[in-house]
């Protein structure tokens, strides 16, 4: 006998067919009797909320496909829901609303109508057939023993929960209850959905049930076995294991007792001063006595490595031949005589004396003037091992020092980290760009260095990550600078200071014959061509396409020669010999970048050639003045800087205490102006050096005396006339035997300077040394037939004594 199943059919306040708003819900699925709170906040979806509400509050809940997107289209969304009432709707500030359903009966979609504001659908409702007694009393008993059985595993499910599902006798509803309580998978909790069939239902529900409670099982087991040996062992120790069975799997696990072994037999054979190799034992039998894959055996196991890493007495051998050192220093660098004579009395010592602290030079220049690539020949001609540190921008003193081992990635400092890499204890140490250095809130590495670069304390140098003392005596450091100024004075007076002051013209052309020229040559493949520069076409180069105190943009320059020249003989145009002359380095490098200061052509009222000194060498400086008729006031132009403007007013106010012996209109500072003007105004200058030019231009504009055109001066003058010394002689004659000048006019204080400037240029200059600005105006003047350049009279009434009382005169 077959039993019909009875038609299950809701209560009479859902009628066949409704005109429902749609909810469509993204990542849940809501069946029915399952009361869930949503949070809604696109817009539909709150136009769908709100027309529920002012009607019956009844709506359709159906999940979409795709939870991701997120304006879904009829396509998107599920066809079988469930019939809804909305229990609660509130609105939260940030516009969007929560909202409280309750889920009724299944319901399929028939059509979507059309509507703007939200999804509004056609709903049929799927009634479900009723099963026999027997079956859906077996189905429904084992539900509730395998929910049961999950309840005492996942301890989140409450007595009360468990209490409640046993209580249900209606099988549809048992099975909607209880998977609304399981975490299954979205397309598993759909399935169970529009499964009408109440037995199919229950039978799917089932398996899925015991599915769960096995892998849930399982992850308990897991968790458990590990917890079980993280309590022995700890954590770190159960992740040593895990990592130890990994390697042993794979056939590469290394015996940590091994590693050990091999390690003590490395700090036997280590050669150490007493104090570090009393330390390495020590922190080596707090390594022996910890895990081997600890984080505090990592930090002691680095440590000791650094320590047997250091060259404590590991040495280059030093070679002292004196002759071929001079050979060595020579063939790397043009001139640099001073340098090169202070590392030769080093080595002259060192063959004499056994034991020699490492001296600490200084080189300071401008760039290009080659004082790394000095310290590195200074290396090679000693025989020792070069290492460059920079120090440009270094702001933190841990980058000298070091970090304390109780950092997490402490590391020694730079100094320690570059001894390590270069393998001895007595290499030259470059610190490059020492005036770059600059400090914060993490403290000052210039004084970092104040132990480093000191022979009496270095000898002891203690760094941070070490914590021992450090023998940096046999280490020859030498520092390289642009500037003075910019080292503090205490690190000064620890160094040796030699100053590198740029290259004449004259050393330019050699340094470019000798060293850059064949360089180039060879850097540019150039080697089976025959090129040729003419010693006027490199003169060229320097003075009309370079500025500078080095010889970098002149290697540039030679090079881009040179390039343009290696594209010629690929193309195969012009001759196989290539000469490279005057006139061709325009053809090569263009017009000309820079002229040349020249000295005028004739003798003029007003003009003198004076002398200055920049960072790349020598300049001649034309002063220039007039007077107009005004009210005595003082005009000075040229972007002059303040000591230049001063010396100006110095000069002026000298002119006026001599007015009447140089015969000057007494009342001429009440009727004129004086302007005093230094052409090239856009480029700033400074310094007192042309203070004597100024007067002499000016006494020049006043007495209608012409000056000399060949002539060039420098020096300070003072209010009484005296003529002080100046700096960078040098250079300065250098750029007058450039510009042409016949003669220069030169404080007699710097007569000591002379010995700097080459013999072949000083024989060609007739040098005056003066000591009064009477002297200057007696060599620079022209004066007509019959003319006197000063008036016999007493000096007191100015202000002034003469010549002879005020040498004998205190200075105040």
């Amino acid at each position: 006998m077959i039993n019909i199943p009875k038609i299950f059919k809701p209560d009479e306040s859902f009628s066949s067919m409704l005109l429902l708003p749609l909810l469509p819900l993204r990542d849940i699925v809501v069946f029915p009797h399952m009361v869930a709170p949503l949070f809604v906040g696109r817009v539909k979806s709150v136009n769908a909320l709100a027309e529920a509400m002012e009607k019956d509050k009844k709506v359709f809940l159906a999940t979409q496909k795709k939870a991701g997107v997120d304006d879904p289209s009829e396509k998107d969304i599920r066809s079988v829901g469930t019939i809804g009432t909305v229990l609660q709707l509130l609105r939260l500030p940030d516009g969007t609303v929560k909202a409280l359903v309750e889920g009724k009966y299944r319901g399929r979609v028939i059509r979507h109508l059309q509507n703007d504001n939200f999804f509004q659908v056609e709903i049929e409702h799927i009634y479900e057939p009723e099963i026999p007694d027997a079956e859906s009393i077996a189905l429904s008993r084992a539900i509730v023993e395998s929910f049961e059985k999950y309840a005492k595993l996942n301890k989140n499910i409450s007595k009360d929960l468990t209490s409640n599902i046993s209580a249900i006798s209606n099988p549809s509803q048992l099975a909607d209850t209880v998977a609304a309580h399981f975490s299954f998978k979205m397309e598993d909790k759909q399935r169970l959905l529009e499964t009408i069939p109440p037995d199919e239902r229950l039978s799917l529900l089932l398996r899925l049930i015991k599915m769960e409670t096995e892998i849930f099982s399982m992850d308990r087991r897991i968790k458990g076995r590990v917890k079980e040996q993280m309590e022995k062992t700890q954590k770190n120790y159960y992740l040593n294991e895990q990592m130890r069975a990994i390697k042993k799997e794979m056939g590469g696990e290394d015996d940590p007792g091994e590693e050990l072994n091999e390690l003590e037999k490395r700090i036997k054979r280590k050669r150490m001063s007493k104090e570090a190799a009393g330390k390495t034992r020590q922190e080596f039998k707090k390594l022996k006595m910890m895990t081997p894959m600890s984080a505090e055996a990592t930090v002691v196991r680095n440590y000791i490595e650094w320590i047997i890493s250091l060259p404590w007495f590991d040495r280059a051998k030093i070679r002292n031949d004196i002759e071929e050192a001079e050979k060595i220093l020579d063939e790397d660098h043009y001139g640099l005589e001073k340098p090169k004579q202070r590392i030769i009395e080093y080595l002259a010592v060192q063959t004499l004396v056994k034991k020699i602290r490492g001296p600490i030079l200084c080189f300071v220049g401008p760039p290009g003037v080659g004082k790394t690539s000095l310290a590195k020949s200074v290396a090679r001609a000693t025989g020792r091992k070069f290492i460059r540190l920079s120090l440009g921008g270094v702001r933190d003193e841990a980058e000298i020092r070091g970090h304390r081992r109780t950092y997490i990635g402490a590391m020694p400092g730079k100094i320690i980290q570059s001894l390590k890499k270069i393998g001895v204890n007595n290499p030259v140490f470059c610190l490059d760009e020492v005036d770059k250095m600059s400090m914060d809130f993490r403290g000052d590495p210039s004084a970092a260095l104040l132990e480093v670069l000191d022979p009496e304390q270095n000898y002891s140098f203690n760094d941070h990550y070490l914590d021992l003392d450090y023998d940096l005596s046999d280490i020859l450091f030498i520092t390289t600078a642009n500037t003075l100024p910019e080292i503090p004075l205490p690190l000064q007076d620890r160094m040796e200071i030699i100053r590198l002051p740029g290259y004449t013209e004259y050393e330019k052309k050699h340094i470019a014959w000798d060293f850059l020229i064949p360089k180039q040559i060879k850097l540019n493949g150039l080697e089976n061509t025959e090129i040729k520069f003419s010693q006027n076409s490199i003169l060229t180069i320097i003075q009309r396409y370079t500025r500078e105190a080095g010889v970098r943009n002149l290697e540039r320059e030679i090079a881009s020669v040179c390039r343009k020249v290696a594209c010629e003989v690929v193309k195969k145009k012009g001759d196989k010999v290539f000469r490279i002359s005057e006139k061709s380095v325009q053809k090569y490098l263009g017009p000309p970048r820079f002229r040349t200061g020249q000295v005028e052509e004739k003798d003029q009222i007003g003009i003198v050639t004076g002398l200055a000194w920049t960072q790349v060498g020598g300049e001649l400086l034309c002063v220039e003045s007039l007077i107009m008729p005004g009210k005595g006031e003082l005009i000075i132009t040229g972007k002059l800087g303040d000591v230049m403007k001063e010396s100006a007013q110095a000069a002026v106010s000298y002119v006026r205490s001599r007015g009447e012996r140089l015969m000057i209109e007494k009342e001429i500072h009440k009727k004129y102006d004086i302007h005093i003007h230094i052409p090239e105004g856009a480029i700033p200058k400074d310094g007192p050096s042309a203070g004597i030019s100024i007067a002499t231009s000016i006494v020049s504009t006043l007495t209608r005396r012409p000056v000399y055109h060949n002539v060039a001066m420098t020096g300070e003058i003072t209010l009484r006339g005296r003529v002080l010394p100046i700096g960078g002689l040098k250079e300065k004659f250098l750029a007058a035997h450039r510009g042409g000048i016949k003669k220069v006019i030169i404080p007699k204080e710097n007569e000591k300077d002379l010995m700097d400037i080459p013999s072949s240029i000083s024989k060609q200059i007739d040098i005056v040394l003066v000591e009064h600005m009477d002297e200057v105006l007696s060599h620079a003047l022209i004066l007509r037939e019959g003319d006197t350049l000063f008036k016999e009279t007493s000096d007191i009434s100015f202000g002034i004594m003469p010549k002879e009382t005020e040498s004998r005169a205190p200075l105040i």
